[in-house]
Formats: C-alpha cells, structure tokens, sequence
C-alpha cells in the first residue's frame, strides 16, 4: 500500500489517544492489509477520473462525471493495490470458485467531502475504496480505508452495476471498528449514516441518530447503544487472504441492509455522512483518520448478479 508509513502513524497516533482516553493497557491495533485491493475487471465499468486534487485534509474532493448518470469514464487508476482473491479478468474469487463480478463493489466516487483532522487513505483515491473489504476481525481496525472526518461525507457508484431489493439483506457497509479489549459490548465505532439513491439526486435514508456525548470515553462524542441502521460499529471479518465471502451477510461482518425497510427497490449509488462529534485539535499532534473510516461495500442482491 503507497503511504504504508504515514497511514500506519495515523493510526497509531488514534490508538494511542483511544487508550489514554479510556485508560487502558491493551487496545485494538491494525496490520496493514496493503496488497488485497482488487478493482474493476474490463466489463464491469472502471473508476471515474479525478477532475481535482485527492489528498486535501479539508474541503471537497470531486470525481469528474454526471453524478446521475453514473457513467465512469477511466479506469487507469483501478486496481493499482491488486492481489490475493483477484481472479484473471479482475472479478473476486469465492471460496467455492465461484467469481463475483468487480461491480459487485464500488467502481467509483462521485463525490467525497472530508471536513478537518483527515487526510487517511486519501492519497490512494479512489481505489482504496473499491473492490472486496479487508477486514481486521474483532480486534484490529483495518487500515485500507478512507477517513471521512465528523461530518463528513462520500457518494460512491457501482456502475454499470446497481443494488436492487431481493431476499433479506441486500447490500454490505464495511467500516473498521473493533472491540476495545476484545470486548464485543465496547466496540469503537465510529457511527456513519446510509442513504441510497437511483439518480444521484433524490435520496432515501436508513435511520441513524447515535446518543451525543461530548464526555465519550473513546473521544468520538456519541455512545452506544448504537442505532442498528448506523454503519461504524459492526466489525468485519471478510478479507481476501481468510476465504469468508464478502456477500454472505451471516459471515462477513460489517452493516448487512435491506432496501425494503426504507422503500426502495433499485438503487446506482451510496451515500455515507458521518455521525461522530470528534473534536480536531487546533494545536499540537492533529489525527488524520477522524470519523467514518470507509473500508468498501458489497452488492449482495444485484441488477446484474
């Protein structure tokens, strides 16, 4: 993974203010997980080219195209961290052989608005998000993501792809929370709200609204119980190196949701805005990976499976 070091020292700079926050001798902590992003195959639509500059700790980051349409017009960038679980024509490899199509996860970003105290995974645009998650189990936060900030927001196309409603859980949010000494009912979550649309303009929202708490021991101003309908706080087990299937919701980990509870039977793009209080240090060492760290998303039910 470009960046490894400077991703790493962020992480561990979170970690270290998560532990004296809660005063506690052992805390979760990441691998890297660089060489097991895989992008779009040839047939599957290719990431959208960046019409700005990526990397900005502040302010928009926009993907040039018709957020609409959806249509994606390069995909030079695609694939640039590919490895295990990529098969020849850039689909995914299940465990029984079985090849799931890359637009079966994101193919690009439309648009991408991190607010202060960011700058995680920015650099490594937009492929960071595409492709399978790479998850860290119950006990490590993966590190190949992107952060959002409080507030912040991001808007991601599987196109040609879309999700429609079919049995059960139709989609997957993948995030990198994980269980604060290895404790499943103190996980650290950074809660960030769903929304899905057909057009890229009209959206329809699952429920999300954690408990504020500017007093929260882990420095992100809400606490949980968290909604069920926030994505932040499931940990994730799939990855591509441990066989277990990005789009079994009973397996993978991450926020398994239905198109059904809101409404909604077809849908080209996801939207996630963070929900999280963090507050940004105005002096001294300042985080980049406040907020919503956004790992991928799986199509489990799609227009084309």
């Amino acid at each position: 993974m470009s960046a490894a070091a400077l991703m790493l020292d962020g992480l561990a700079l979170r970690a270290a203010l998560v532990c004296a926050a809660i005063a506690t001798a052992a805390c979760g902590s990441a691998s890297p997980a660089g060489g097991n992003r895989i992008g779009p195959s040839s047939d599957a639509g290719g990431s959208v080219g960046s019409s700005g500059e990526g990397g900005s700790s502040s302010g928009a980051w926009s993907i040039s195209g018709d957020a609409g349409a959806g249509a994606p017009t390069d995909d030079a960038t695609a694939g640039e961290d590919a490895g295990a679980g990529a098969s020849d024509d850039g689909g995914y490899l299940l465990p029984d052989g079985a090849v799931l199509r890359a637009d079966r996860f994101v193919t690009g970003v439309v648009s991408f608005n991190p607010t202060a105290c960011t700058g995680y995974g920015q650099s490594d645009m937009p492929w960071i998000v595409e492709g399978p998650p790479v998850g860290g189990g119950c006990c490590e936060g993966s590190t190949d993501v992107v952060s959002l900030g409080s507030g912040g927001s991001i808007v991601l196309t599987f196109a040609p792809n879309a999700i429609v409603d079919g049995p059960g859980a139709d989609f997957i949010v993948f995030e990198n929370p994980f269980w604060i000494d290895d404790d499943p009912s103190n996980p650290y979550a950074e809660p960030g709200e769903i929304s899905v649309s057909d057009d890229g303009t009209t959206w329809t929202t699952f429920p999300c609204a954690p408990t504020a708490d500017p007093a929260a021991s882990d420095g992100t101003g809400v606490s949980p119980p968290y909604p069920a309908a926030c994505g932040g706080w499931q940990v994730v087990y799939s990855t591509p190196s441990n066989g277990i299937s990005p789009v079994d919701p009973n397996t993978a980990g991450g926020l398994a949701l239905d198109l059904a509870t809101v409404g909604v039977t077809h849908a080209r793009y996801v939207r996630i805005v963070d929900k999280t209080d963090e507050q940004c240090p105005e002096a001294g060492p300042r985080p980049d990976n406040a907020g919503f760290d956004l790992d991928a998303i799986a199509i489990i039910n799609a227009e084309t499976p």
